[in-house]
Order: structure tokens, then sequence, then C-alpha cells
């Protein structure tokens, strides 16, 4: 499906929302429009995820589409958003580089109600309701209504999920100050983002949203001091686990868990860029070079965070013999759809390296693309190529900021392979090759 029936489909979208007819007596007018918009200030709302209730906190400020930013608030972290009408009196807050959006219409009381909805063309679900309400700062327990923490849980912990198949254990990093608890969770496949919640009596509750389909992790503290609880995301994505304090909990090595087959010490592939063009390891751009080769998804929030440090790096590298590589898997396997989706994550955040398709975002089919791999386990995976063309690392997941010592350890480690990797001479028969290509 090309990406103008996607164009098409959100239109229509736009017309449905519109054609409801709506009063509005107490919100605020956009003086350039005469439209309605919503207030300025803190908003709490409120998902509604399978029989959960999912609340979230965000910020607005501006008074009219031109000027407003919509901010998601999620402990210390922020993210950002732009407004835009649908029709009169709805409005339109795309997920920045996530292809869904908030689609809300303004009630006659200020408040709003709609959606979260997926953009994504011909991809049905992941259409979670929610209202929100301005001037509430909280997140679950309204002022003056704490209940006395029946333990502290800051610390480290390992979380042990229950499902049909074989699910991987988690570490979570959890902080508490009196009722409020703030913290991450982290798997094999990166970290959930900050998440902030609370502790009241012997329940727990920590909930996030920043972008990405909003999730909740709520349960019970034991008397024996263990946890136990569920975990949220999406529709129907539930996941029962249970926690035991442990100041040792470690996940496997990120750096062992994808290498390339025995006896392998190269990658191969082929793939389109964003203007149709092949690209491979072969041409003579990437000879001699050290590269660095990113298989991400931008519907995956850890492929955005470390496309937010690996970006600004690059800028800053560039120089020193350095080329990146970033593998777009997406949610839909069409190369027009991948240049809409893909595109937007180039621009947002100034990537100046090669950004290719390489097709539906499968684990099986990534694996078959890239057949050197003895198997693709995570989006995103880092793979790190010397100036022989042989890998040298494959990284597994990413740990953002939030993580503190987790990330800090990754950027100490990925700066060290690449500067001894950069700091390795350029093989005689590359030099000559390139030397006389250039002549």
């Amino acid at each position: 499906m090309k990406y103008h029936v996607y164009k098409i489909q959100v239109l229509a979208l736009a017309t449905l929302i519109s054609s409801s007819s709506l009063a509005f007596t107490k919100t605020v007018e956009d003086p350039k429009t005469a439209r309605k918009f919503i207030k300025e200030g803190i908003w709490r709302g409120v998902f509604k995820v399978s029989e959960s209730e999912v609340p979230f906190n965000f910020e607005l400020k501006g008074k009219d589409v031109e000027t407003a930013t919509f901010t998601l608030l999620n402990g210390s972290r922020r993210d950002d958003f732009h407004i835009q009408y649908l029709g009169k009196d709805s409005l339109f807050i795309k997920m920045n580089t996530y292809d869904a959006a908030l689609v809300a219409k303004i009630e006659s009381d200020g408040k709003i109600s709609g959606e979260y909805r997926s953009l994504v063309p011909g991809l049905r679900g992941n259409a979670l309701p929610f209202t929100a309400e301005q001037g509430k700062d909280y997140r679950f327990v309204e002022p003056g209504k704490d209940v006395a923490p029946a333990a502290d849980l800051t610390g480290k912990w390992e979380f042990k999920g229950f499902s049909k198949e074989a699910v991987p254990n988690k570490v979570a990093v959890l902080k508490q100050v009196g009722n409020k608890l703030t913290g991450v969770v982290m798997q094999v496949t990166g970290d959930s983002r900050e998440l902030e919640g609370t502790v009241q009596g012997n329940q727990f509750v920590l909930s996030g949203f920043s972008g990405p389909s909003p999730r909740i992790y709520r349960g019970t503290i034991n008397e024996d001091g263990t946890l136990s609880g569920e975990i949220s995301q999406g529709i129907y994505d539930n996941l029962k686990f249970t926690g035991v304090k442990d100041s040792k909990a470690e996940l496997p090595d990120p750096y062992t868990l994808t290498s390339l087959k025995p006896g392998l010490k190269k990658l191969a592939f082929t793939f389109p860029d964003l203007t149709g063009k092949p690209v491979s390891l072969t041409d003579a751009k990437y000879q001699g070079k050290v590269v660095i080769v990113e298989l991400v998804g931008t519907w995956c929030p850890n492929c955005t965070d470390q496309t937010v440090f690996l970006s600004p790096w690059f800028n800053k590298n560039k120089e020193r013999g350095v080329e990146a590589i970033a593998i777009g898997f997406e949610q839909k396997d069409d190369l027009e759809y991948g240049k809409y989706t893909l595109g937007k994550l180039r621009d947002k955040y100034e990537i100046k390296y090669d950004i290719l398709f390489g097709g539906l975002a499968d684990k099986r089919l990534v694996a078959d693309k890239l057949p050197a791999l003895n198997k693709f386990v995570a989006y995103p995976t880092t793979i790190i190529i010397d100036r022989k063309g042989e890998v040298r690392e494959i990284y597994t997941g990413y740990t953002g900021t939030v993580t503190g010592q987790y990330y800090s350890e990754y950027e100490k480690k990925f700066n060290k392979v690449l500067d001894e990797l950069l700091a390795e001479p350029v093989p005689p028969a590359t030099y000559f090759a390139t030397q006389t290509a250039s002549r």
C-alpha cells in the first residue's frame, strides 16, 4: 500500500471525528482561528487498558495550535509533541516518530476525551480510550488521601514473569520517597523508560506513557517482603510477575546474546535506502571504515533512545573514519511506508548516516535477511564492524539514561571499543584500492 492511501485514511479519521456535534462553553478560544482550545497547565489523563485504568500526566503550554507544546510527564522525563486541529473542535497529537496519535475532542466542561490510536495502515487494535482533566497534577492518589506505605521498595529487584511462553526475567531499579515511587524496569530488549507511581499500604503501582503504548505495573507487597503483581501494556498484553529484592540481580550480558554463526567473520546484506537505491557493506563508501550497523524500528522506544545517543555521537565523530547504517524494520512491509516513518526519524533526530528499509518488523524475517547472525533477539541491536569488514562487537538492546549505572557502562564501553577500532590502521589492500578509485 502506497503512502497516499495512508494519508487518505488519516483524512477519513479527521472527518469522522470532526463530524461529532459538540457544544463548548468553558474552553479557551483560539483567537487566531475562533476555534476552541484546551487550557494551559498540568493535566491528568486516564487510559482504559484491559480492565485497568492507567493514569498519565501532561502539561500544555501555549494558547493556540501554532505556539502550543504538549509535554508528557514521567518522573523527570519530558517528551514534547505538537498539536493539530481535526476539523473545528477536535485535536490530533501525533506521537512524533511513533505511528500513533492521541485523537481528542474538547467537552463542554473543558475536559477532553478520545483515543490513543495506531496510524499504521491496515493495522487494527491499539486503540485505547482516555479522558483528561486540567488542574490535577497527581497521578494515582489525590493529595491528602495517601495511606502509610507498608515498606520501602527502594533498591534493585528481580522480576520473574509467568506466561504460556518463556518470559525473560526483568530487573527493576526503584526509588521510594514517602509514598512516591519512581523507577525503571529493564530486560534484554531494553528499558521501560522512567515510570512513576505510588505505594499505598501494601499495594504499589507504577505507570508510564511517553509516546509508545502506555503500560502499568501493579501489585502487592507480601508479608515476606516479596512482590506479586501484573504488567499491562496495550489492550490484551498482560503478564503476571513476582519480585524479589536482590542487590546482585543482573540481566544476561548483552554482548553475548547475539553473535555470528561459527566460522563467519563478516556480515552481508543489501537493502534499499530511502530513495530506493540498494546499499551494501561492500560499497566503496564503507571500505576501510569502522561501521556501526543498527537494527531498529520507529515503533520501538528503545530504538528511538538509542538513536538519540548515536546521532549526535556520529555527527561529532564522522570525520574520524567511521560510518553508520540504520536498518529499519517497520510495522508494514512497504518501502513507501518505510520512507515515511524512517524519514520522520531522520528529520527529527538530524540523522546524517544512511538509513535503509529492511522490511517487516518480524524477528524471524530479520534472522532470514541477515543469515550470518546466529539469532536475532531484540530491537535495537548494534553491530560494530572493524576496518577489515569483520564484526567485532554485537550489543543486544539498549539501556537509556534513566538506568544510571547501566547507561554509563554502555557509553563508556561503546566509546572505548570505537576508539580502539578507529586507532587501527586501514588494511593496505583497502587503502591502495580506495586511493586508486579516488584518482
